[in-house]
């Protein structure tokens, strides 16, 4: 009986003992695995212009950075620009994360133009590879017709690392030929007083001034907050300057010049960043890199707010449902076109839109469906063709995000060629004999039922009819229709009506 019970003790102690042993390993594999997840760098790539879809992917790598207690982000940068509200929302972002964000424009050839320059200075760390550039922050007004930016001045842009030399060492040979050199300077200096000088460009209109001031200190606040070149950043805004990444190392425009992020991880250790909460020292080195790619939702997005995109889904859901109400219950078009309208008017909520030109767009396609419907031998239909370019060419006019010329070439060329073939169905119809009405009884065939000269009767489609003739009518002659009064046909023979038709 005690041997029993020591056996039963012996195998509980043995039980618990492997049940602590493996308390114990789970407990340090999580704790391992916490500590793993700090030391890591989250890699983002954004390729392309700025807009909805990258804003919501940024975004949401930010919180996949925090919740993997993420050391550092790390965004690729290829950009040409994109939307300001886009923009925005990405730097709001970016300042209050927990987690530090670098910019990192790679690899070799890639920029940060505009919107990517105002990324790149609301960044806690800015870093270019080689053969990189940034700059060209000037706004574009939207609707302006996409030239140069608020219309400014004529004066050329400074290419970036000009103004710097410019005045160095006037006078190197000040000792060797006094009064020679001194008067030729004094004669330059007369000159260069009497040149204008070129005044900051501050736009032509309130509302062009209130945009570029309005970007200016907002690049400028971005500047401060990080300790980089404030003056070269109003500079990109008003003259859209552009640097190369030795330039802009060289001027504190950026941090790291690096190869890769190998080396930009290896350069940014230890250096203390301004986060929300305070200052901060990175310890990026030896962190394990994951990658965080856009993924179908990112890329539906960019899909859909593709402005060509978002305007073919609007063609096409407005055909859709003009075909559905005009048969009813063929079911196909309506629920492809309700699709399609709802989807394009999803982009244009967040695309920089011109509503006169979308105005414009939705009058001409109701003039061409009106000329369809009412033909006025091609007046509707041209006009709604002139409507329907215009606004095409004037619904997107911001920067990087137009409609292509040969997208709207080709939907209106469609548009026009169903226009013509409507106009000449609806031209044959007007040549072709009446089958309803009074108008069809015209030239039909009646059998007289009597003898009569004048008023009789005929039969006429199955039916007896009053009939009046000029000649006398013998019962089973067959006649021909050539007119109507009231209830009573006018009848001629068969030979005699084909002549009178046939005559001019």
């Amino acid at each position: 009986m005690g041997t029993s019970d020591t056996g039963i003790r012996g195998k509980i102690l043995a039980v618990c003992s492997l049940l602590c042993l493996v308390l114990g390993v789970v407990l340090a594999w999580q704790s391992w695995a916490q500590d793993d997840e700090r030391r890591r760098a989250l890699v983002m790539t954004v390729d392309g212009a700025i807009g909805p879809a990258i804003s919501d992917y940024f975004q949401r790598g930010l919180r996949e950075a925090d919740e993997r207690n993420a050391e550092i982000v790390i965004v690729q940068m290829d950009t040409p620009g994109g939307l300001d509200a886009s923009m925005r929302d990405m730097i709001s972002a970016m300042l209050g994360s927990p987690v530090p964000v670098a910019i990192y424009v790679s690899p070799s050839g890639s920029r940060a133009a505009s919107a990517g320059t105002y990324l790149m200075y609301g960044s806690h760390v800015a870093a270019m590879a080689p053969a990189t550039h940034l700059g060209s922050a000037t706004p574009v007004q939207i609707g302006g017709g996409g030239g140069s930016p608020f219309g400014g001045g004529d004066e050329e842009p400074d290419g970036g690392g000009s103004d710097e030399g410019s005045g160095e060492e006037t006078s190197q040979g000040e000792g060797n030929n006094g009064g020679n050199e001194q008067a030729g300077d004094e004669q330059a200096a007369d000159e260069e007083q009497a040149k204008p000088k070129a005044s900051p460009r501050r736009g032509e209109t309130a509302m062009e001034r209130k945009v570029l001031e309005d970007a200016v200190s907002y690049i400028r606040s971005l500047a401060e907050r990080h300790g980089r070149n404030a003056d070269w950043a109003e500079a990109a805004v008003r003259e859209a300057v552009n640097l190369t990444a030795n330039e802009a190392l060289e001027r504190n425009v950026i941090d790291v010049m690096a190869r890769d992020i190998d080396d930009l991880l290896t350069q940014i250790d230890g250096r203390e960043v301004v986060m929300e909460s305070g200052e901060r020292t990175l310890k990026t080195q030896d962190l394990a890199i994951v990658r965080f790619d856009p993924d179908w939702r990112t890329k539906l997005l960019a899909v859909i707010t593709n402005p060509n995109v978002a305007y073919f889904l609007m063609i096409i859901g407005f055909y859709g449902l003009i075909f559905e109400l005009s048969s009813p219950g063929s079911l196909v078009p309506g629920t492809i076109g309700i699709i399609c309208l709802l989807l394009a008017l999803f982009a244009f909520q967040v695309l920089p839109i011109n509503f006169a030109g979308l105005a414009l767009i939705v009058a001409g396609l109701g003039l061409i469906v009106g000329e369809a419907l009412m033909p006025s031998f091609g007046i509707l239909g041209i006009g709604g063709i002139i409507a329907f370019v215009i606004g095409s060419v004037i619904l997107m006019d911001a920067e990087n995000l137009r409609i292509s010329i040969p997208l709207i070439g080709g939907i209106a060329l469609l548009a026009a060629i169903l226009m013509l073939w409507t106009m000449t169905r609806f031209m044959g119809l007007r040549k072709r004999k009446p089958r309803t009405g009074q108008e069809e009884l015209i030239g039909a065939r009646a059998v007289a039922v009597s003898d009569f000269q004048g008023d009789g009767r005929v039969r006429l489609h199955g039916e007896l009819w009053r009939a009046h003739a000029a000649m006398e009518v013998r019962k089973g002659d067959e006649l021909t229709v050539v007119g109507i009064d009231g209830l009573t046909v006018e009848v001629a023979p068969v030979d005699e009506a084909s002549r009178s038709s046939e005559s001019p």
